[in-house]
Formats: C-alpha cells, structure tokens, sequence
C-alpha cells in the first residue's frame, strides 16, 4: 500500500503538548473534536491547513513528554496519514500502531524533503520515495505483526477482523 501526501516539516523535540495542549484534552473525548487542537502549539490554524493524506515530517525524539494517546489521535484524525521522524518517544511510536497510524523512523529524513513537497510512502516496502530527487529512503524495519496491525487499521480493527490480538498468534 502506498499513501501520497504533501509534507508539513518539523523540528527535533515535538512534545505532545505541542501536538495537542493539554489544556484542550478535558474539553472532549471525540477524536475529531481534538483534530481542531492538531500541531495547536505550533500554528494554532493547521488543523484548516492540513488536507487528507498529507505526512508530517520531523527531526528527533517526536512525541516526548506525557505518555498521552490523545497526540497520535489528534493527527490522525486532523487528516495525517503517516508521521515520519528521525525518531520517536516510545510511547507515541507504540501509540501509532495501536491506533493505525503510520509511524516510521527514517534517518536524517528532515535534510531529504522540504516543506510542502509530494512525497511516497510505501507501507509494504516499508521506504519514502522523494519524487522530486526521485530518491528512496528505507525506514527503519517493524516486525511483521507490527506492520499487518498498521495495514489492518489499528489494534481495535485487528481484533475486530481476528478475534485475537497480533501477539497472540506469534510463536515462543
């Protein structure tokens, strides 16, 4: 599966108060609602800016401080279809998969792309292609239950398809 979308570039160090400020997060529980508060610390108007499928990019350590899953729904619903960074907080990395939204690591991606740019992302080859440098980049490779969680929409539409959850089906 290949998704296509315009880039919106980012620094090092996006906390999750910056995705979504927690003075937002008691207002609502309804995952649209919390779109309109996407990247709000940054530009408080991109959640109008954002158009379906476009792909964040990022330097290091993207989603650090609060272990909130309310960051990754945020911009999964505001309409990102794939958050690309030099690298994650583990809990906003685990999140991503959990609620099916495309999170990979790819290094020194930032000095690749440039804001606004088309880019290619393949879920099956698990790499960016860069249509302007015509150059591809391979992310850092998941397990395979990682991956099929991602293609299948999350860990909620995985059980729902399997009755059983992905790790259940691994071998010891």
């Amino acid at each position: 599966m290949t998704l296509r979308g315009r880039v919106w570039k980012f620094g090092h160090d996006i906390n999750t108060d910056i995705v979504i400020p927690f003075r937002f997060l008691s207002r609502t529980n309804d995952p649209y609602e919390m779109a309109k508060y996407c990247m709000y610390g940054i530009d408080p108007d991109f959640h109008n800016k954002v158009q379906k499928g476009d792909i964040i990019v990022a330097g290091r350590n993207f989603g650090g401080g609060s272990s909130r899953e309310q960051a990754p729904v945020a911009i999964k619903y505001c309409g990102i279809a794939a958050v690309i960074s030099e690298g994650f907080a583990r809990i906003f990395y685990r999140n991503g998969f959990a609620i099916g939204l495309p999170v990979m690591e790819v290094s020194n991606i930032t000095k690749e792309v440039e804001h606004g740019e088309e880019i290619e992302v393949d879920l099956d080859g698990w790499s960016i292609r860069i249509p302007r440098t015509n150059k591809s980049l391979q992310a850092q490779k998941v397990p395979d239950f990682l991956a099929n969680l991602l293609k299948t929409g999350g860990l909620v539409e995985y059980y729902r398809k399997y009755q059983q959850f992905p790790w259940e089906t691994m071998k010891a």
